[in-house]
């Protein structure tokens, strides 16, 4: 089995990330942007893995799954801020949401 390079890793990562600012940046639904800050974790994941295996290391496997410990976290505690501001306004929609009062 052919072992990929670390070029190929790295553009797949950066095209995740990418993909991630833009959900972030764009969108406008609480839930898109949550999904689309995961993606941007799963990219910074990749490119750990990535460097981790191209220095034959274990500092970035280490990384990696602190990182996914902590977006399992963050998915939780966002996932409970969505459904308390859908119960409260009715809506996800970040634009909506302009004011912290009720």
């Amino acid at each position: 089995m052919e072992a990929v390079g670390l070029t190929p890793v790295l553009v797949v990562s950066t095209a995740l990330f990418t993909l991630g600012v833009i959900g972030v940046l764009t969108r406008k639904n609480a839930l898109i942007v949550f999904m689309s800050v995961e993606l941007m974790l799963n990219g910074v994941n990749l490119a750990f893995v990535g460097f981790s295996r191209q220095t034959g290391s274990m500092d970035g496997h280490v990384f990696a799954i602190f990182v996914m410990a902590v977006a399992a976290a963050e998915a939780a505690v966002g996932l409970a801020l969505v459904i308390l501001l859908f119960r409260n306004r009715l809506t996800v929609q970040l634009d909506d949401l302009d004011r912290m009062g009720g």
